[in-house]
């Protein structure tokens, strides 16, 4: 598994490239926080390809009774990291992923504007991988340097931006394990 990670033109290098066309531009001012969410599609299930189904707008509702309730859905991350340890990048970072929905951080709304949303394949209570944390630290490291107002102070759950809706990445994120592998190496 590669374990550096470089940014070329707002895109994650050598991450596989998928085209969301869930994305629109960013208001003016500067990228400064790192969401990290979690997925899994269906709940619970990982490795089936479904998560790109939806940020592509081709999920198919009859392939399983829970799609029929978000197909219709049209959101976007600019990144996946799956239980192995691949990365997938949807959007590019210098257009606004629509990850965050209806969110406040620090007394800023709508951060979508200023964040880059990262998705975890996962769910609140199931353990992430080894694989996980180590990609997560490195692609972090690489968009702290490209994106330098993203401090390890300035990353956050999806659960504390958007706490009455959302609990992603759950009581099972580590942390103390995340920020520390990114302060050993600043």
């Amino acid at each position: 598994m590669n374990r550096y990670f470089s940014l070329q033109e707002h895109l994650l290098v050598p991450a596989e490239q998928v085209a969301s066309p869930n994305f629109n531009e960013r208001p003016a001012g500067e990228v400064s926080l790192l969401v990290i969410h979690n997925i899994s599609l269906p709940p619970g299930e990982f490795g089936a390809g479904y998560i790109t189904d939806l940020f592509c707008n081709r999920l198919d509702p009859d392939a399983h009774p829970y799609f029929a309730e978000i197909a219709h859905l049209q959101v976007s991350a600019h990144l996946l990291i799956t239980r192995t340890g691949r990365v997938v990048q949807y959007v590019p970072f210098d257009k606004r992923a629509w990850h965050a929905g209806a969110s406040c951080f620090e007394g800023r709304d709508n951060c979508n504007d200023f964040s880059i949303g990262i998705e975890l394949e996962g769910t609140d209570d199931t353990p992430y991988t080894s694989e996980q944390y180590d990609v997560l630290s490195v692609v972090t490291r690489a968009l702290m340097k490209a994106y330098p107002a993203i401090t390890p102070q300035r990353i956050t759950g999806h659960c504390d931006i958007a706490p009455d809706r959302k609990t992603d990445p759950g009581p099972i994120f580590d942390w103390p394990r995340f920020i520390g592998s990114l302060q050993s190496t600043l």
